[in-house]
């Protein structure tokens, strides 16, 4: 029986024909027809994240600092690659963080220590602007609009 199927695997060739070529080579192009939208969907809402991460970051920080103080003259800036507040109460300036790479600081505006609303923008991502206020906290969207429902 050994013998026999020896016999025919040494009569058989092993290579792949044409056709079996042609079937896989068509099975990983719709695989990867399917997965590169996906990709490419997953790498946008990455950049929503890291806008969403970093405008979080500096409402939390803003509020914090009037938990402490209460002058509305402070500023923050994304200079050197890091937000840096100063200004206001604060004796030289205080570090609040990296800046996410295509984060873009766009919008801090202070009323009082009851109405502020800080925005930024990242052209990468899908929904682009996203904004932290002291009335709705985390939303998508621009200071001057507020939060869409």
């Amino acid at each position: 029986m050994i013998a026999r199927i020896q016999k025919s695997m040494e009569k058989r060739d092993a290579g792949f024909t044409l056709i079996e070529l042609l079937v896989v080579m068509i099975i990983i192009g719709i695989l990867a027809a399917i997965a590169i939208p996906l990709f490419l969907n997953q790498r946008k809402k990455a950049e929503d994240s890291a806008a969403k991460a970093d405008v979080s970051t500096l409402g939390k920080e803003i509020a914090t600092y009037f938990v402490d103080n209460d002058d509305e003259t402070f500023t923050i800036a994304d200079g050197t690659g890091r937000y840096v507040m100063s200004g206001g109460d604060i004796t030289g300036t205080q570090d609040l963080g990296k800046v996410s790479k295509n984060v873009e600081l766009t919008d801090l505006d202070v009323t009082d220590s009851q109405t502020w609303c800080v925005e930024v923008t990242n052209d990468q991502g899908d929904k682009q602007v996203f904004s932290y206020s002291s009335a709705s906290g985390l939303y998508d969207g621009t200071c001057a609009a507020g939060p869409t429902t």
